[in-house]
């Protein structure tokens, strides 16, 4: 029974050293672990205090404790900071500016466009009430009034213009500008 109790214990230690071990390993890679973190929490800190007073230098606070070499290169930073930011300035007006004329060549050619069809369209309104009015020049000629049309006058036959006879008769009652005769009685009262 002895060497069975001994295996026993044997395989007892052996698990004990073992974890005893891993479990050594475990905190030391914690503190490690936990070291690596303080110290990059260090770095990065010591990084934004560098960086803030940075940004206080270029927007021109906290100017005292710079040297003159340390104010000479700021300067220079800022003044390549500007030349960069005019050429991203100059670059966006001009593309805005060649927008703008594309968009005036479009608008201007949309334009003459709409100018054209509104000639078109006129033309065809006016052939339509020429058409309309030879129309019914034609028919008050064919009913015997087309006299009205040429002012009241009517050609004789020796080409001299003479008064239209209607008018004469009733003179008092139309005149050569086409106003009705209650019109032109109203006027003589």
């Amino acid at each position: 029974m002895i060497p069975c109790f001994s295996n026993r214990m044997e395989r007892i230690l052996e698990r004990y050293e073992r974890y005893s071990y891993a479990e050594m390993q475990l905190t030391s890679t914690h503190n490690e672990s936990q070291g690596s973190w303080t110290l990059e929490h260090a770095k990065l800190k010591a990084r934004i205090e560098i960086l803030q007073k940075t940004q206080r230098h270029l927007m021109g606070e906290d100017l005292d404790s710079l040297s003159l070499k340390e104010l000479q290169n700021l300067e220079q930073q800022l003044d390549m900071a500007l030349k960069h930011i005019r050429l991203k300035k100059n670059q966006v007006m001009t593309e805005s500016i060649s927008q703008l004329q594309k968009k005036a060549k479009e608008l201007l050619d949309q334009n003459n466009l709409l100018s054209k069809q509104i000639k078109e369209m006129e033309k065809e309104i006016g052939e339509h009430d020429l058409e309309h009015q030879s129309h019914d020049m034609m028919a008050s000629c064919q009913l015997g009034i087309c006299d009205a049309y040429h002012g009241g006058q009517v050609g004789g036959a020796d080409g001299e213009v003479e008064q239209n006879p209607r008018q004469v008769q009733g003179q008092g009652q139309a005149s050569t500008s086409g106003m009705p005769a209650w019109m032109i009685q109203h006027m003589n009262k």
